[in-house]
């Protein structure tokens, strides 16, 4: 990105985020990618709402500001952590009134509608009880498996590729925890079917797999196959597909045959109308529970061939295999930060 062009995005992004009420007086801070090494960075006790040129800082990742007579925001290290970590261009970190309040009292979003299901999936919460984010590893461990963290007491980081899908998901956060509050303020005991059956008790196996090999992916079929919920809910809405899975870099890919709700067969190639592919770190992060594929599809963790609203109408009994993943032990060898 030209560097003329993303300081206009930063200041026009800092407007629109003091317009919507999610950054008020100096709080928060933006950054964008310009180059490999450099990076541009919103100024120390700048007010996002009325940015100029000169609260923009060009900064090397691997050494000091280029502009010393000026100090880059405080939250420089976490940034260029993250960058080191993840190809995201753009990070947002700001402090949404309602996202702060909620959270503060609240440890899981209670989604309200399947739209918050679909583009927010469970939201990483770090504890956090310092100004600044001092203890960056838990962040960048979350952001792994989300492209939205909110750090307890101080905010929102979000990344992405460009700004409006950082901001389209922080505002989707913000609505989805005003929509989570006037509920309880109609019924103080919210539960739905779809949430009730996923804490059901599974199956635990004790075994645990290579990732991605056959007996992994054939002891997934075996636990679906004996779930009542899919079963049931695989008849009532036609469950009726092929659903490919595939890992980057692995030539062996596996297919799903459904047949109202039931796999009734395993065949080992991509030829199916729904393919779905991700890096190895990515599927780990969905076997071990932390990343629920229709969110990595959204945020584009994962890669979706074919249209993912035509895969949506099975959204319920897609849920449920997805949460069966984690049940299904695998061995693991990524390193925490």
């Amino acid at each position: 990105m030209l560097e003329q062009e993303a300081v206009r995005e930063i200041i026009e992004t800092g407007k629109q985020l003091h317009l919507a009420g999610l950054a008020v007086a100096k709080s928060g801070n933006l950054s964008v990618r310009v180059s490999e090494k450099h990076i541009l960075i919103t100024s120390s006790g700048s007010s996002l709402g009325r940015l100029t040129e000169k609260d923009v800082i060009k900064v090397d990742l691997s050494a000091d500001s280029l502009m010393p007579d000026i100090k880059p925001s405080s939250e420089l290290p976490l940034h260029s952590l993250i960058y080191r970590n993840f190809p995201s261009k753009v990070i947002l970190h700001c402090h949404p009134p309602l996202i702060n309040g909620y959270f503060a009292v609240v440890k899981t979003l209670k989604a309200m509608s399947f739209e918050t299901k679909f583009y927010l999936g469970d939201i990483p919460v770090i504890d956090q009880d310092t100004p600044t984010v001092t203890v960056p590893g838990p962040v960048i461990a979350a952001l792994k498996s989300s492209n939205l963290v909110v750090l307890r007491n101080h905010g929102v980081i979000a990344i992405a590729d460009k700004f409006v899908d950082a901001l389209d998901v922080t505002e989707a956060l913000e609505e989805a925890v005003k929509s989570a509050a006037l509920a309880r303020l109609f019924d103080k005991n919210i539960l739905d079917g779809l949430d009730t059956a996923l804490r059901d008790d599974l199956k635990k196996s004790q075994v645990s797999y290579a990732m991605f090999s056959r007996e992994h992916i054939e002891a997934i079929v075996d636990l679906v196959n004996k779930d009542s919920f899919i079963g049931e809910k695989g008849r009532e809405l036609d469950l009726t597909v092929s659903l490919a899975v595939k890992m980057d870099g692995c030539e062996q890919a596996y297919k799903f045959n459904f047949e109202k709700g039931k796999i009734i067969k395993l065949d080992f190639d991509a030829q199916a109308p729904f393919v779905i592919s991700a890096p190895a770190d990515v599927w780990e992060q969905v076997f071990l529970g932390r990343l629920d594929c229709f969110v990595a599809v959204t945020q584009g963790k994962m890669k979706l061939s074919g249209q993912l609203g035509q895969l949506s109408k099975w959204y319920v009994p897609f849920t449920r295999l997805f949460a069966l993943f984690k049940e299904v032990k695998i061995r693991t060898c990524a390193k925490e930060v």
